[in-house]
């Protein structure tokens, strides 16, 4: 279909990552200006029971997370959530993750763990997704103190969260680390060679460019040539058997696109219980748009009614209609 009416005239105002010099100053004003478009473009997420700050040693250094209690009583199942930002950017402390994260608690009754993995190129690869992994461990062994029962853990992410988050189960499966139920990739980049046909039909246009995506590249590699491996590129893995269900949400007018349809049909070949679904007339994250697109917000209705079904959690109940 077109693209969303709603989008189209924003598309001219969507600029090309330029050439960084002082990533934490970028880093900074990147994250004030989406902070100002949450205030226009995003719904507030829905209280929780409480939101608690940890901060956990890693290799290297210390990273944060942040924990979303919902109402009932546990144990519940759990939520891995990996934020996006091409590995560069991001922000746990960001409103439209923070409304992300509320969303699943309240609407999947789950316990959601936020990770502030480090950043490129500061941090480059395998630091995000070691800080990912460790996150996901001290989840594990904390699952007690936090009311969260370990054998319903799931794992998800956004865009380069995606990519940590489908990585994540690859490396789990390859070291033999906590069992993950359930894997949501949403807009995921999959494969760092920019073979997929959508990345070059879609990359210009549409609000990320594929110029975009090789900076990006650039900062989260010491050198391309790491783009084959198989932690960083999932789709291009020899193997993927033996890896959680999945379920995996692209959007029609993304570059990324294929790569999420391409995983798909692996994973399926593979024998991994996997669903796929098309956010038609959406461009890459526009899905967090939900006070202005209809579609946003059944976009965010399809996650949480995807998680649910995931952790075994009922759907709620109707409200009752005045007659």
């Amino acid at each position: 279909m077109p693209i969303d009416p709603f989008l189209e005239p924003l598309l001219p105002q969507f600029t090309e990552q330029p050439e960084i010099t002082d990533h934490p100053a970028w880093r900074a004003e990147v994250n004030r200006q989406s902070d100002l478009l949450f205030d226009t473009m995003g719904e507030p997420g829905p209280a929780v029971r409480e939101r608690q700050a940890f901060t956990l040693p890693v290799d290297g250094g210390h990273i944060e997370v942040y924990v979303y209690q919902p109402f009932e009583p546990g144990p519940h199942p759990a939520h891995l959530f990996l934020h996006g930002g091409g590995w560069s950017q991001g922000t746990i402390h960001g409103r439209f993750i923070d409304a992300a994260c509320r969303e699943r608690c309240i609407g999947a009754r789950c316990v959601v763990v936020s990770v502030e993995y480090r950043k490129a190129p500061e941090h480059q690869y395998p630091t995000g997704l070691n800080d990912a992994a460790a996150a996901l461990h001290w989840l594990v062994e904390h699952a007690g103190a936090l009311g969260v029962d370990p054998s319903r853990i799931t794992v998800g992410g956004q865009s380069a969260g995606a990519n940590l988050a489908a990585a994540l189960t690859l490396k789990l499966r390859d070291e033999g680390g906590p069992a993950l139920t359930f894997q949501l990739l949403e807009v995921p980049a999959l494969d760092l060679t920019f073979r997929q046909p959508s990345c070059h039909t879609l990359g210009e246009g549409y609000g990320l460019t594929f110029h975009t995506l090789e900076l990006c590249r650039r900062d989260y590699l010491t050198a391309e040539a790491l783009a084959s491996e198989p932690y960083v590129s999932p789709l291009l893995a020899d193997d993927l058997t033996r890896l959680p269900a999945a379920h995996i949400m692209i959007a029609e007018y993304d570059p990324l696109r294929d790569d999420g349809t391409a995983y798909a049909e692996r994973l399926r070949q593979a024998g991994v219980p996997v669903t796929l679904t098309l956010g038609e007339g959406h461009i890459h994250g526009s899905s967090a748009f939900t006070r202005t697109m209809p579609s946003a917000r059944a976009w965010r209705d399809e996650v949480l009614a995807v998680l649910r079904r995931a952790h075994g959690v009922p759907d709620p109940v109707p409200a009752l209609q005045d007659t």
